[in-house]
């Protein structure tokens, strides 16, 4: 039930945010959430944390529940409620005033760790190095405990060792192939309790499953490229759509981006803020509720139609600066989209400068386009131009 709760409300704030690229925070009646690829965050929260991307790193203090779900998780957030945290790789180093539930592939509770209640874990991996003052359970191929537990411990492993630091206060419960040698610091032999380690079947396709995926913590070099070349063919799909179909009032809009880019910032500003308005306006009204989904698609489609106008427009004008034909054919246009496309795309291995770069092109983008739609509904068209940029009638 926790993990659905986790993946329900970030997947939901995520796809508000309407771009993968943005990393987005905000809060509501207490509760704090994060979404993104990447999510620093050190909080002060007075209700419930949520935080979902691919490396999240968060910290400070919760009086709520911490929810946090990734691919690399890092916990250093200290709260007065519970932590359930689901991911690939999983550091915990917070102290929890009440419960721990945490699964992935490999699971750490460091040595800053203070669990005061009950902690329950699921991995491929586990390693205790931090207290538990109350009950412990794992499930686990490997199994590393080396730290002081108050209550009982369950344990179900095909490996299970105990570091200098481990001690059992309470009853220890585990399940192995075969009965273990236990040292008599870590608990004395009447309160161990063997048993044989059932349903192996389960565990050991769990086993060869885990064994058989690879967990890096950054994409490989051949997803990159095939995501890079299908975000391309997509950009110079669309490119090639309306510059077919639409040429002169692509070209009209390059001209307001390429003659007034200050004042055409500000509309893709304005422009987009009336987009994202659309939702919780939308979403207030009863029988506008159904059509919250359709004000989130027409976000999507104008920030990409925005995003590749505005290098396109920016690609043309540096095209004619350097002694481009006048006139280029539609082939050569699509050549300088898909140019702009690649360049753009490598901007974003470049740490902020590349997201304002982009963010920039977007706003450019959606205030060409809210340019021509505000002249067309005043009544105002103005001029169209045809691909020589030259001005022609309506």
């Amino acid at each position: 039930m926790w993990s659905l709760k986790i993946i329900t409300v970030v997947a939901a704030f995520a796809l508000a945010t309407a771009s993968d690229a943005q990393t987005m925070s905000a809060s509501n009646g207490g509760d704090s959430f994060a979404a993104g690829t990447t999510i620093t965050e050190t909080y002060g929260a007075a209700g419930d944390v949520f935080a979902a991307g691919e490396i999240v790193s968060i910290a400070g203090v919760a009086d709520g529940d911490v929810h946090v779900a990734g691919m690399d998780v890092d916990v250093d957030t200290d709260t007065e409620a519970d932590l359930y945290v689901m991911g690939g790789s999983v550091t915990i180093g917070s102290n929890v005033a009440e419960d721990v539930t945490a699964m992935g592939y490999s699971v750490r509770l460091t040595s800053a760790a203070v669990v005061n209640r009950n902690a329950r874990f699921l991995g491929r991996s586990v390693v205790i190095d931090g207290t538990v003052a109350g009950a412990l359970s794992i499930a686990s191929a490997e199994v590393t405990l080396n730290a002081p537990i108050g209550g009982d411990v369950r344990l179900a492993a095909e490996k299970i060792s105990f570091g200098p630091n481990a001690r059992i206060d309470g009853v220890l419960t585990y399940s192995a192939e075969r009965p273990i040698s236990i040292p008599e610091r870590v608990i004395s032999a009447d309160r161990v309790q063997f048993e044989v380690l059932t349903n192996r079947p389960m565990w050991q396709e769990m086993r060869e499953t885990w064994d058989d995926v690879e967990m890096p913590i950054l994409p490989t070099f051949v997803t990159l490229l095939s995501a890079f070349i299908v975000t391309l063919a997509f950009f110079i799909l669309i490119g090639g759509i309306f510059l077919t179909f639409t040429p002169k009032h692509v070209a009209s809009m390059r001209r307001e981006i390429a003659e007034r880019p200050g004042h055409i910032f500000l509309l893709g500003i304005l422009g987009l803020s009336m987009l994202f308005g659309l939702v919780p306006i939308t979403a207030l009204t009863i029988f506008g509720i159904p059509f919250v989904p359709f004000a989130l698609l027409l976000i999507i489609v104008a920030w990409t139609l925005g995003y590749v106008l505005a290098a396109y427009a920016i690609a043309m004008r540096a095209t004619l600066a350097l002694g481009g034909p006048s006139d280029p054919s539609i082939l050569v246009r699509l050549s300088v989209l898909a140019v702009a496309v690649c360049l753009v795309t490598l901007l974003n291995f470049i740490p902020f400068v590349g997201w304002v770069v982009n963010y920039t092109l977007v706003l450019l983008g959606i205030g060409a386009m809210a340019s021509a739609l505000f002249n067309r509904l005043i009544g105002n068209p103005g001029y169209a131009y045809d691909v020589d940029m030259k001005p022609i009638e309506n």
